[in-house]
């Protein structure tokens, strides 16, 4: 097979005898381009070019620390350029924190590229090792295993940072990743690795009694229409998208588009709590009423989203009245704000919350954020580094004790997640305790018009896939919207808009999908089941000589 006039064994012998700078420059190249995957462009394909990039520059190398060093090379470009957009959080307030913004960046590409190092440096192992043929599908199935668990580890280890997993690039089709409800994203990501990867045969050439190398291909090919018509048929069992309602109950999503620099200026926070007054107070009160006289008027439910209100609501008795004149007869505001709460030796602790005020004015329920993001809200190792958090106010904030599910009277029990507790697979539930349905607020006001949100979205909806619930998404600058429980969205309030989103809370399903039941065992025997593949297909090759 050839390309611009050379063979792609040539192009993929050029690509392996690469090295010094021009083998890691190619390599962080090739991580860059792959973010193009990402939302909210999914220029999928580009995938193809950075990982059989990245098989044929591991091809080249004989050392584990040239292997590591090629896989952090990609993953420095991978994370910097696809986490860019956390420049934006420094430049709200730029004279006091602009300076920080490419360090931060590269800085996190740095820690995280590490992940991606890990991985190349055991498939190379592998193949040193002899466990794996150098040629062929297994290389291409072990980078696709060891991809996936350094994704893993990264999601678990210290408080976890699972963003971006490379099966998030699969969610411009609600087909696809109906995979995630039986392996949770993890399973999307060992999919788009191994087919990603799978061009890269081609360009093995030729050799002693060579088989087609192309059934690599043929086999990811055939693998994606599988996923495909197995999430489609997933979804013909599905009521119609907006079909499935829960009856009774009426959102209203507040979407106020406050801009992040002036959010925390003392002297417009009380024009920003009149915002979402006002707008809360515009629902019209009729709508919310049945359509016969027989059935009793939807329970309402008005939504805002993360620290929209500037006060402890529940040591703040003025706030909570006014805001009671925005809460619907019946019904209640959910919405996030400050609070300081004692621990248990009964010192006063600030706490990121979520707080549920009935139409009367009483707090019905509260939610402390238990993830809590590392100096945005909280400075690890507070007394070695010399620095202050983004976040303004006194202190550190302090977390909660973990998921919890709130029941309010007349409404379905959530799971309240704030902020970016909803990228987490398997961690938005209390165990034991299913809700019938999702929530999520945050503030991504902090990213503008970037692919910080989209992405941030996107996560989130995968979290609905994979629990099998309806997930309600408010975010103050956007993006707003109601997904159901096969991960279609049903409602949205785009970025940078102002307004109300009403829509119908859709209904869970009657029972949790694998992956909300078992977590990552359906996953881990999947990854034992493709290392045995790519051990067989090891010896088959050697069997028949196509190994050197």
């Amino acid at each position: 097979m050839t390309l611009s006039g050379f063979s792609l064994p040539q192009l993929a012998s050029r690509l392996a005898a690469l090295t010094g700078w021009r083998r890691f420059g190619l390599a962080v190249l090739f991580g860059a381009l792959a973010t193009m995957s990402l939302p909210p462009l999914y220029a999928v394909p580009i995938l193809f070019v950075s990982f059989s990039g990245l098989i044929w520059l591991l091809d080249g190398t004989q050392c584990r620390r040239s292997a590591f060093v090629i896989g952090w090379g990609f993953g420095l470009g991978w994370f910097a350029a696809g986490l860019y957009w956390i420049a934006f959080a420094f430049f709200v307030d730029a004279e006091q924190y602009g300076w920080m913004a490419p360090f931060a960046v590269l800085g996190m590409g740095v820690g995280l590229a590490v992940f991606p190092g890990i991985a190349t440096l055991l498939v190379v192992w592998a193949r040193l090792g002899g466990f794996i043929a150098d040629r062929g599908s297994p290389r291409v199935i072990a980078l696709a295993i060891a991809w996936t668990v350094a994704e893993w580890l990264r999601g678990h280890i210290l408080t976890g940072f699972p963003w971006n997993p490379v099966g998030i690039s699969l969610g411009f089709s609600d087909g696809l990743i109906q995979l995630a409800a039986l392996t949770g994203v993890w399973g999307l990501s060992l999919l788009t690795v191994f087919c990603a990867s799978a061009p890269a045969t081609l360009g093995d050439g030729p050799g002693p009694r060579r088989g087609p190398v192309s059934a690599t291909l043929l086999v990811a090919t055939v693998l994606v229409v599988m996923v495909f018509a197995g999430g489609l048929w997933r979804l013909s069992g599905a009521l119609p998208l907006g079909g499935d309602e829960t009856p009774g109950i009426r959102l209203a999503l507040v979407q106020a588009n406050i801009d992040q620099g002036d959010k925390w200026l003392p002297e417009l926070r009380r024009a920003h709590f009149k915002k979402y007054l006002a707008l809360s107070q515009s629902i019209p009160i009729a709508a919310g009423k049945a359509e016969t006289t027989e059935e009793p008027a939807p329970l309402t439910v008005v939504i805002w989203p993360e620290t929209a209100v500037p006060y402890d609501v529940g040591r703040d008795q003025s706030a909570r009245t006014a805001m009671a004149m925005a809460i619907p007869p019946g019904g209640y505001l959910l919405t996030g704000a400050p609070r300081v709460a004692p621990d248990e030796t009964g010192q006063p602790r600030y706490r990121n919350a979520l707080f549920a005020l009935t139409a009367k004015g009483a707090v019905a329920g509260v939610y402390d954020k238990t993830h809590l993001v590392p100096f945005g809200e909280y400075v690890p190792l507070r007394g070695i580094l010399p620095l202050e958090r983004l976040v303004p106010g006194r202190g550190d904030f302090f977390a909660g004790p973990g998921p919890v599910t709130l029941d309010l009277a007349g409404l379905p029990p959530f799971s309240p997640l704030i902020c970016y507790e909803g990228i987490f697979p398997g961690a938005v539930t209390a165990i034991g305790d299913r809700p019938a349905w999702l929530l999520n607020i945050t503030n991504d006001g902090w990213f503008g018009h970037s692919g910080g949100p989209y992405q941030h979205f996107q996560a989130a909806r995968l979290r609905a896939v994979e629990e099998g619930l309806p997930l309600v998404r408010v975010a103050n600058t956007g993006i707003s919207g109601v997904v159901d429980a096969y991960g279609r969205t049903t409602a949205s309030l785009g970025l940078g808009k102002e307004g109300v989103l009403f829509a119908p809370l859709p209904r869970p399903l009657d029972q949790a999908p694998p992956y909300g039941r078992f977590g990552d065992l359906v996953f881990l025997i999947l990854l034992i089941m493709s290392a045995l593949v790519a051990v067989i297909a090891s010896r088959n090759f050697r069997a028949q000589g196509l190994n050197p």
